[in-house]
């Protein structure tokens, strides 16, 4: 997929603005208050922001964190860099093809990766698998 970019006046134009601030200003919703925390359906979970695809849910699992988590990301959706953000050291975790902020990969996810990706539901949307498949 073709790189993403556009002027914060451009993402404010399209994004409301809780979406905004996740995405665009690497916020972090309340944890439990997420609409894909408890999401068990099939399907494919994509960036809000461009529609890349993020993950299969297939590799979404119930961590307890509070946010949606996931073992693995689609290969080559994300990048990663390191925050330094709130007195804390950790990895975020933005969208490979237009830098939106998704959330934060840990290291004490399941195997077989052993990685949890905690990412902001605010941050994807939901693609069900259709019924045919």
């Amino acid at each position: 997929m073709s790189r993403v970019v556009k002027s914060p006046d451009k993402w404010r134009a399209v994004l409301d603005p809780h979406t905004y601030h996740i995405t665009r200003e690497a916020g972090t919703e309340r944890p439990y208050t997420g609409q894909y925390t408890n999401n068990k359906t099939i399907g494919l979970y994509r960036c809000v922001c461009c529609s890349t695809p993020l993950f299969l849910s297939d590799t979404k699992f119930d961590s307890g964190c509070g946010w949606p988590s996931f073992y693995q990301p689609v290969k080559d959706a994300l990048v990663e860099r390191l925050d330094t953000s709130h007195g804390m050291i950790r990895t975020e975790v933005i969208c490979g093809t237009c830098d939106a902020h998704l959330g934060h990969v840990f290291e004490d996810g399941p195997e077989p990766t052993g990685l949890r990706f905690c990412i902001n539901s605010a941050s994807m949307t939901f693609e069900p698998q259709a019924d045919d498949q």
